[in-house]
């Protein structure tokens, strides 16, 4: 005879159950998404303006160092992987991850699933702030920006647009409200940095402009060696929110009673996404839609919402659809290069058409 539990322990044994189905999903997806970065780092170091075979691959990539045993081609094909395109690749890597982990952090914190660094400004505001510094030092003539005195400005523009979207959000309660207010001073932002672009007269401003359009071209090691250090640091301290974000997502009432610090935790959400999101600006310009887009892509494909499981994923995520991206924006009309802001775009906002649809028809999301 089956003996009953009573409902308190039915609903503990079902919690297990949908708990055990998660994880096997979790490492079903983080699998499938191990095996599509194997692919696409392959096939990022390989296409380009000068295919590579395996073999040259191979042996360039056994010499970081010039060596006279290589021969003249592999020799050029180890300049080409060793100085462009795997920091190239580190770097968009890094900088994919952060900008999806930093949309996941503006998506909890506002409780709106079209919050992100590019849709609410965020990324404008960093780029004007990048770009004004950057202007200013050149008509100067000093020394160029340095790579953490980039990240600093672009934080700090980052700060100004998002305290500009926390008084906002104060005062209305609809979400459509916030987002159109954040994409208005976004396009505010890009005017003031299109204007300043234009009338500055330095000829190397060119490259500024290509980087305001978004780009991962340039990235050099000497950039991975700056970048790698506050990512990593913001990822990790996200990581260790997991517990008080699974509560905050139940509501604010909920995550106070289990003794969660709520303005500790909302200065921590404020701080890393938009300090997440100011490092991929400064080094790739503001880059559309990946925010927003691969959060949801990840919900979807974990059908949960649990920040344990959600935020590896969302940054391997985010890496992996900035490589794909990157690499049709480097080779469908190779050797043109197009902006990788435009191939996200493409992508990424279907996906937002999507979500606007689906809130629309029945007001809810993935959790």
């Amino acid at each position: 005879m089956q003996k009953n539990l009573g409902a308190p322990a039915e609903a503990f044994v079902s919690v297990a159950k949908m708990d055990r189905h998660g994880r096997k999903r979790f490492f079903l997806v983080l699998a499938l998404l191990i095996l599509a970065l194997h692919v696409l780092i392959y096939l990022n170091i390989s296409l380009g303006s000068v295919a590579a075979s395996r073999q040259e691959i191979s042996e360039a990539l056994r010499y970081p160092q010039p060596s006279s045993e290589l021969s003249p081609e592999v020799t050029m094909m180890r300049d080409i992987l060793w100085k462009i395109r795997l920091p190239r690749l580190v770097g968009v890597l890094l900088l994919g991850g952060a900008l999806a982990l930093s949309g996941f952090l503006m998506q909890t914190f506002f409780h709106n699933p079209l919050a992100g660094p590019y849709i609410l400004g965020i990324s404008s505001g960093a780029k004007l702030f990048v770009a004004l510094l950057l202007v200013f030092l050149l008509s100067q003539q000093k020394l160029r920006l340095s790579s953490f005195g980039m990240i600093l400005a672009a934080f700090a523009g980052s700060m100004m647009c998002m305290g500009f979207i926390l008084l906002v959000s104060r005062h209305v309660d609809n979400a459509s409200i916030l987002v159109v207010a954040g994409v208005m001073l976004g396009y505010i932002c890009s005017a003031i940095t299109e204007i300043v672009i234009t009338f500055a007269d330095d000829a190397s401003l060119v490259n500024l402009h290509n980087w305001s359009r978004g780009s991962f071209s340039g990235i050099s090691w000497d950039h991975i060696r700056v970048m790698v250090w506050p990512i990593l640091i913001c990822t990790i301290g996200v990581f260790f929110l997991a517990k008080p974000l699974a509560a905050y997502r139940l509501g604010e009432g909920y995550a106070r009673s289990v003794g969660v610090n709520l303005r500790l935790l909302r200065l921590a959400l404020v701080l890393f996404s938009s300090f997440l999101s100011a490092c991929v600006t400064a080094f790739a310009g503001p880059i559309s839609f990946v925010g927003i887009a691969v959060p949801h892509l990840v919900k979807a494909s974990l059908q949960s919402s649990r920040p344990l499981y959600v935020m590896p994923v969302c940054f391997l995520g985010g890496s992996i659809f900035c490589l794909a991206c990157d690499l049709i924006a480097r080779t469908a009309f190779s050797p043109l290069e197009l902006s990788v802001g435009a191939v996200t775009a493409i992508f990424g906002a279907p996906i937002v058409i999507y979500v606007l649809l689906k809130r629309g028809k029945n007001g809810s999301e993935v959790r």
